[in-house]
């Protein structure tokens, strides 16, 4: 995705899935889903370790959250991450995103096979800071 995408997707969308995330205040899929929380997106924890993270009802697997999603972004590691893609496809976001580091053909090519918008390896947070708020 271009950035003028990735900026009219981040502008547009209310609801991020954030799989992974730990409550661990820390780590990295905390700090991004305190960030993308506290600039007014409605974030769904998704990790079995929790039954809450930074205040919201964590789920177990995406398949147990209720109503839509539009981006699901995805904490874990490369050579485990594929059931997780699988499971998101199945649910229909507008985006599956793979966090910075976070790469994997395979995952791309399920998405973008069934018109899914797929981004990785880059940080929801690092590029909402640059192309939403101009920091750089």
């Amino acid at each position: 995705m271009t950035d003028r995408e990735i900026k009219e997707l981040l502008e547009r969308v209310r609801v991020i899935a954030i799989v992974g995330v730990s409550d661990n205040p820390e780590k990295p899929s905390n700090i991004v889903a305190r960030y993308l929380k506290d600039v007014g997106y409605k974030i769904i924890p998704v990790n079995p370790s929790y039954n809450e993270v930074l205040g919201e009802k964590c789920y177990k697997t995406l398949s147990d959250i209720e109503g839509p999603i539009d981006i699901v972004d995805i904490f874990m590691r490369p050579e485990h991450l594929m059931p997780v893609v699988e499971e998101a496809v199945r649910l229909r976001p507008e985006c599956i995103w793979l966090q910075l580091g976070i790469i994997n053909e395979d995952a791309k090519r399920l998405a973008e096979e069934k018109n899914i918008k797929f981004v990785m390896d880059h940080c929801i947070k690092i590029e909402h800071t640059r192309l939403i708020r101009g920091y750089r």
